[in-house]
């Protein structure tokens, strides 16, 4: 029974292979039938209008010189002759000169040619036009009795043309402009506009007509540059137009003043100011002459800035002058008229000197036409002082005398009862319309000697008979002389070499070289002019270490480091502290001398680091001045935690303001599809930080709840770096970030954040299908055949001992049993190549990464892509 099986199968194998057979003749015979083929192979050939365009008409034959009468016919069933002989002739000559047209120089639009030694025909479009679309045949007769042909089918298009669409365009401020662009194709295109990227809809001010771009009042802030888009659907066809749109707008001087008055004998300058889009040139009309100013001597005009200016005023200059403002929107202008005036000038201004508490009068005299107006003000200030008395101040009286005939002015400043915070200088201002005149004054007030300066300064420390420097100075005028005195005794009668005066200028100096205690003590700088004296006590310390540190307590308290918070000891005027100290050890040690050390200054951080985890230690404390350290106290005892995982990572990112204060924060990426997470590095809490692990989900917010779509999720593990390139984001999309750190011990709290990513453009690309030449099908079909003939002959072989399988296998003289165990999907030993256990270093292929961390390199093994072999 199993022999006849046999016997079946291999009938039907038989069959198979002879129809396989038969297939591959009839292949073989269709590819030596004779034919024409058309080059390109497609079928239909699409070409924009205008564009050229070449077809090969390639007859595929046993005996090409059995051919004859190979021609090409148009669409409508004509012959298309050949290019005529002696039809080209050249446009440019040897040098590059443009050559006289001749007539009839122009290239025929369509004619055929002859190519590859006269075995195939081409024919040749110049200028595709829409007229030429339609069915070309190509015909030949082989062997006198057999006609070949062939045909490809011409379609044209018109290419996305722009027929109105300049790429600048200025339309004036407030009218309704449409920015022009019409576009010409065929299939119709369909035009959309952008501007900076994002559509425009006909909405509002804007509507999309076929001329262009309406836009309603157009605004100032419509500048810009707008993109017309032109598409075709059918072609494919895309085109941009960039077209700046710049608004305009009509120039507006602004108002000149009535009436400007300038002074003869010296410059003259007025600017005219207009505002207007492009900016606005400028012109100035003397108006009783009509006369350009530009044209006249002493006279110039900058036509950028509107500013005019004469060189030297004269009287005949008195008149009326225009600004004119133009740009390509329109003009506009202002008239003032120009008064010629003498400018003041202060003729008398003398410093006084007075004693305090009497009466000081200062007097400021000027000239101009007309007459000026004099004030007084502190040099430096703002305020002046008002004609009589001042509310301010009752004892300040201004007083003002004018004489028109001589344009003269006398002004006089009364000041009763003169106080030193009246010392200064003083500033005379002479005022009429053509001009200010201003000049400095000083008044000097006589005072007896006071030391306010000096009294809010600390007192003087010294130590260990170090040499203590006292400085005295008084302020006076007149200028003071100066004396020192010790226990109300003159020093320089003491005769004491312990205590030395050095003078310099108004400055004296009371050197103490302190031998023994009772130079600690207080030292009186008297001072003394011809209106009084004064003194002033300035006292001697003996400068101490400071106290002892009062408390000290730990803040923050990782496996590794302890942060304390200290208080200081208090301190005295002039001597601050310069530092603190701080002594450890671990418990069970008793020697202070082994104990580690560290110094902070005042205003740092107080941070021990270094410190082994689960240990317990005691610390003490001290503070620093300029004599010394201090004892040790604020004794404190403190262990370290046991080893544990991370602290959480700081994300190094600055969030949004939420409207939403229990809401994770926000933070921005500038980019559509990516986004750089950066953090710094955390506590590690006694065991290196070896990785980190960060989640990032998409989803939004409903009702208030944060919703992620976890199907999108992605979990990634990251070597010892502190940022992470995320990619392939979506744009415009929250997304929700959960950042780990972990060590030995574990992984940290998580840090969380929400991303939005910026908006972006999607992005359609068309992959054309790829296309199977006649070699690959037929190898495809070879290859086929041969597997199928494997096939068959193996199932020969396991069925019925038969085939070339079965007859290699009674060769090598093996059992049936042999060859059936063989058969099977694989020996036993094969299933379990090793009984042995798998050594430590099995050569497994495995895949791998390489990561540096800017400190050491680690290697990750990743999926096993290999097996292990029995050889």
């Amino acid at each position: 029974m199993a022999a006849q099986y046999g016997r079946s199968i291999v009938s039907s194998t038989a069959v198979m292979m002879l129809l396989v057979w038969m297939t591959l003749l009839g292949m073989v015979h269709s590819q030596n039938q004779p034919r024409l083929k058309i080059l390109p192979a497609s079928s239909v050939q699409r070409k924009p209008v205008g564009h050229s365009l070449l077809l090969t008409c390639r007859p595929e034959v046993p005996d090409t010189n059995l051919i004859s009468d190979l021609r090409w016919n148009d669409n409508r069933n004509m012959t298309i002759l050949p290019k005529p002989m002696n039809y080209y002739y050249p446009l440019y000559d040897s040098k590059g000169r443009k050559l006289p047209t001749k007539a009839g120089q122009s290239s025929p639009l369509i004619y055929t040619e002859s190519i590859a030694g006269g075995t195939a025909l081409a024919l040749i479009f110049n200028s595709l036009q829409e007229s030429m679309a339609g069915t070309y045949f190509c015909a030949a007769s082989y062997s006198v009795t057999e006609k070949l042909n062939a045909a490809v089918v011409v379609e044209t298009y018109v290419a996305i043309t722009w027929k109105d669409a300049p790429t600048d365009q200025r339309p004036l401020m407030g009218t309704d402009y449409i920015v022009r662009c019409e576009v010409t194709a065929n299939p119709p295109a369909t035009v959309d506009w952008l501007r900076n990227g994002d559509q425009i809809k006909s909405s509002g001010r804007y509507v999309i007509e076929n001329r262009g771009l309406l836009i309603k009042n157009i605004t100032e802030a419509d500048d810009g540059v707008y993109t017309c888009r032109a598409a075709v659907m059918a072609t494919g066809e895309l085109k941009n137009r960039e077209i700046r749109v710049e608004v305009q707008i009509m120039p507006q001087v602004q108002r000149l003043p009535l009436v400007m008055d300038a002074v003869e004998g010296q410059s003259f300058s007025v600017m005219c100011n207009a505002t207007g889009k492009p900016v606005p040139e400028f012109q100035w009309i003397k108006k009783g002459t009509q006369q350009n100013a530009a044209d006249l001597d002493r006279f110039s005009v900058n036509s950028i800035t509107g500013q005019l200016d004469i060189s030297t005023v004269e009287q005949q200059d008195h008149d009326n002058y225009a600004c004119i403002a133009r740009n390509p929107a329109g003009q506009s202008d202002s008239v003032m008229k120009l008064n010629v005036l003498i400018r003041p000038k202060i003729i008398e201004f003398i410093n006084i000197t007075v004693s305090e508490n009497e009466e000081a009068v200062f007097v400021c005299k000027a000239f101009g036409r007309p007459a000026p107006e004099i004030t007084f003000r502190r040099y430096g200030t703002v305020e002046e002082y008002s004609i009589g008395l001042q509310v301010s101040d009752d004892r300040i009286i201004l007083e003002q005398s004018t004489d028109d005939e001589k344009g003269e002015t006398v002004g006089t400043l009364r000041i009763s009862k003169l106080a030193t915070t009246d010392d200064g200088l003083y500033e005379c201002i002479a005022r009429n319309r053509g001009d200010v005149a201003f000049k400095v004054g000083h008044i000097t007030v006589e005072y007896r000697p006071i030391f306010d300066h000096l009294k809010a300064l600390p007192p003087v420390y010294t130590w260990e008979e170090r040499p203590a420097n006292l400085s005295c100075f008084a302020q006076a005028i007149p200028n003071a002389t100066i004396e020192w005195r010790f226990n109300d005794r003159r020093i320089q009668d003491l005769y004491d070499q312990n205590l030395h005066i050095e003078t310099e200028g108004l400055r004296s100096d009371l050197i103490i070289t302190p031998r023994d205690r009772r130079y600690y003590t207080a030292y009186k700088c008297v001072a003394n002019n011809r209106l009084g004296s004064a003194e002033h006590i300035m006292e001697l310390r003996e400068a101490r270490i400071p106290e002892m540190v009062p408390q000290a307590k730990p803040r923050i308290v990782s496996a590794t480091s302890i942060t304390f918070d200290i208080m200081a000891p208090p301190v005295e005027p002039g001597l601050p502290l310069t530092a603190f100290s701080v002594q450890w050890k671990e418990q069970f040690q008793n020697d202070w001398n082994f104990a580690l050390n560290r110094t902070w200054s005042p205003d740092s951080p107080y941070i021990v680091e270094g410190l082994r985890p689960q240990t317990a230690y005691s610390f003490r404390f001290a503070a620093r001045n300029v004599v010394g350290l201090s004892q040790w106290g604020a004794y404190v005892d403190q262990s370290t935690p046991r080893r544990s995982e991370p602290e959480t990572p700081r994300i190094l990112h600055t969030p949004i303001q939420d409207e939403e204060e229990d809401s994770d924060p926000i933070v921005t990426s500038p980019y559509a599809d990516h986004f750089d997470m950066r953090w710094s590095i955390p506590v590690d809490n006694g065991e290196p930080i070896d990785m980190y692990r960060i989640k990032y989900c998409p989803g939004t917010k409903v009702n208030g709840y944060w919703t992620e779509m976890e199907e999108h999720c992605i979990e990634q593990d990251i070597a010892r770096m502190t940022n992470y390139e995320m990619r392939s984001l979506q744009a415009d999309t929250y997304y929700r970030i959960e950042l780990m750190a972990h060590n030995a011990i574990g992984f940290s709290k998580p840090a969380h954040v929400l991303m939005k990513t910026a908006r972006g453009i999607d992005v359609v690309l068309r992959v054309d299908s790829p296309t199977l030449s006649s070699a690959a099908v037929i190898g495809i079909v070879i290859g086929s055949v041969v597997l199928l003939l494997l096939v068959a002959d193996l199932l020969c072989c396991a069925f019925g001992n038969l085939g070339i399988l079965a007859t290699l296998c009674r060769k090598t003289k093996r059992s049936p049993s042999d060859l059936d165990d063989e058969a099977k999907l694989g020996r036993e030993d094969e299933k379990q190549p090793l009984n042995t256990p798998q050594p430590a270093a099995s050569p497994l292929k495995v895949n791998s990464s390489v990561e540096y961390d800017g400190r050491v390199v680690h290697s990750r093994s990743g999926e096993i892509i290999g097996k292990n072999s029995a050889v």
